[in-house]
């Protein structure tokens, strides 16, 4: 049974007016779930045509699988180093997560990246580690702040973000994004169905309404309540 939790009304300067977000509550997704008929249920009664559900990586990822214990991982002495300095509130700032990092992308690059975000930080500017590491960061989620059991899971980027978007909105009949949204104001799509206007599903949800932490609500429900044209939809059509 699904439970919308409350309707927020978009108050984003970058979100067209008249939007709303509802996050939906959903039973724990576990690896292995049928997440698109999860989906299905959490959203009957609130979503419809004209509206787009907008899903976690996250939990796109782990009803695939993609995620390993951090309990797995062996750091290095460099993974430790860098995590030390790392900003709490980073993407990854466990050594675990680095360590993967640095088998993906190269002990140098990472190297390198780290000095220039040392340097960078010297004259106040943040995110140069990101800007050089690229899909190398964002194919990782750390593990803090990660509701039980998932507590210590490091979560990998999702499968085929697209697809799984499009899977949805065949199923379902309602237009999907799978998002990569956090606390820090940044909210990005990886993947969606045909006709949604990217940008304003972007900036309507760069206040993360699906939360970081146990709220349980990997879908969020986006709707436009005002007049003239839908502006989730590409053209303005409903």
């Amino acid at each position: 049974m699904s439970l919308a939790t409350r309707t927020l009304l978009v108050t984003r300067l970058e979100a067209p007016a008249g939007l709303t977000a509802i996050p939906v509550r959903t039973p724990l997704v576990r690896p292995g779930d049928d997440l698109v008929a999860a989906i299905a249920r959490a959203v009957r009664g609130i979503a419809r045509a004209g509206d787009v559900i907008a899903v976690s990586e996250t939990a796109v990822a782990i009803a695939q699988g993609e995620l390993l214990a951090a309990e797995y991982v062996r750091p290095s002495r460099l993974a430790f180093a860098i995590s030390r300095r790392a900003d709490p509130m980073a993407t990854i700032s466990q050594p675990e997560s680095i360590q993967l990092v640095i088998d993906t992308a190269g002990m140098w690059k990472v190297v390198y990246a780290t000095l220039l975000q040392i340097g960078a930080r010297l004259v106040g500017r943040r995110g140069a580690f990101y800007e050089v590491m690229g899909e190398a960061v964002a194919a990782f989620d750390g593990y803090t702040g990660t509701m039980p059991p998932y507590e210590r899971a490091i979560v990998f980027a999702p499968r085929d973000a697209g697809g799984f978007a499009r899977n949805v909105a065949e199923r379902i009949g309602i237009a999907c994004a799978v998002v990569d949204a956090n606390d820090l104001g940044k909210a990005k799509i990886l993947g969606y169905s045909p006709g949604i206007c990217v940008s304003s599903v972007e900036a309507a949800l760069l206040d993360n309404p699906h939360g970081n932490s146990d709220e349980q609500t990997p879908i969020v429900v986006l709707k436009w309540r005002g007049t003239g044209p839908n502006p989730l939809v590409e053209g303005g059509t409903p």
